[in-house]
C-alpha cells in the first residue's frame, strides 16, 4: 500500500508541471489525497469491512470531489489531473501509470435497469497500463481500453479500444493508430485532445473520407454547370442558323439574271 502511494506521489511530480515539490503535492493535490483514502479503504474492503470502507470513501468524495468505489482495482502511478467530478465504479480495473483528467466517468451501462442481476457481474471498464483519458470522457460498460490507448476529451466510449489507438467523438471513433506505441504515460499520441480541442483532422480517416467526397461533389457540380452552359449555347446557335439560311435564299432569288 505504501509503495503504491509513493508511486502515486511520484506520478504527480512526473506528469504535472505545476507540481513544485512533493510536500505541495501531498497537501494541495486531491488526486493524492483521494488515493490515500482509496488505498486504505481498498485494504479494508478486502478484510470484509465494507461499510467502513464505503464511509471512508464517501468522506474522501466530499473533500476531493473524486468518487472511487473501494472495490475498484487501481494500479500504482495513478493520477487524476484536477480530479473534480471523476467517478470510478465498483468493478473498474485500472493498470499502472494511468492518467485521467477531470469529469471522467468509468461507469456501467443502464445501471438503473434490472440492477439486481448486475450486482455480481463485471459492469465497469478496464483500463490498461499507460492509458490517458481526456476531460469529460465517459467510458461505459465492461469494455477494455488497452495499453497505451488515448481517449479524447468529451468522448463516449462503449466499445473496446485497441492498444496504442486514439479515439474521439460521440460515439468514440478511432483515429489513425500510432506506428510507434507509447511506453510512458506522458508520451501522448497524435490527435489526442485532453480538453476536446479538435485541432488536427488529418489523423481522422472519417474526416479524410468526407473531405474527399465533398471535393468530388464540387468537381461534379462544376462539370455539370459547364455542360449546361455548353448545351445552352448550342441551342441558341441552332435557332439562329435557319434564319440565316432563309435570308441567303431570299437574296439569291431576288438577284437579277444577267
Amino acid at each position: 500500500m505504501f509503495a503504491n502511494l509513493n508511486r502515486d506521489l511520484n506520478a504527480i511530480m512526473e506528469r504535472d508541471p505545476a507540481a513544485s515539490n512533493k510536500l505541495a503535492a501531498v497537501f494541495l493535490y486531491p488526486s493524492f489525497q483521494v488515493m490515500i483514502a482509496y488505498r486504505l479503504s481498498h485494504f479494508l474492503w478486502g478484510l470484509g469491512l465494507c461499510f467502513i470502507a464505503r464511509l471512508l470513501m464517501q468522506m474522501a468524495r466530499v473533500l476531493t470531489g473524486i468518487e472511487i468505489h473501494p472495490a475498484a482495482k487501481i494500479g500504482p502511478g495513478f493520477f487524476v489531473d484536477h480530479g473534480m467530478g471523476t467517478v470510478i465504479g465498483e468493478t473498474a480495473q485500472i493498470g499502472r501509470d494511468v492518467t485521467l483528467y477531470h469529469d471522467v466517468t468509468l461507469g456501467g451501462v443502464m445501471p438503473a435497469i434490472d440492477a439486481e442481476t448486475q450486482r455480481n457481474n463485471k459492469r465497469h471498464p478496464t483500463l490498461g497500463d499507460y492509458v490517458i483519458v481526456g476531460a469529460g470522457a465517459q467510458i461505459l460498460g465492461p469494455i477494455t481500453v488497452h495499453r497505451c490507448a488515448r481517449v479524447g476529451g468529451n468522448s463516449v466510449v462503449t466499445k473496446d479500444v485497441p492498444e496504442g489507438a486514439t479515439v474521439v467523438g460521440v460515439p468514440a471513433r478511432q483515429l489513425t493508430k500510432d506506428k510507434k506505441l507509447a511506453h510512458k504515460a506522458e508520451d501522448i499520441g497524435p490527435g489526442f485532445m485532453p480538453y476536446a480541442m479538435h485541432d488536427d483532422d488529418d489523423h481522422d480517416p472519417r474526416e479524410k473520407t468526407i473531405k474527399v467526397l465533398v471535393d468530388e461533389v464540387q468537381s461534379q457540380r462544376a462539370r455539370l454547370l459547364a455542360l449546361e452552359s455548353q448545351s445552352g449555347t448550342a441551342a441558341i446557335l441552332a435557332k439562329k442558323k435557319p434564319a440565316v439560311k432563309a435570308k441567303s435564299v431570299v437574296k439569291s432569288k431576288s438577284k437579277p439574271k444577267s
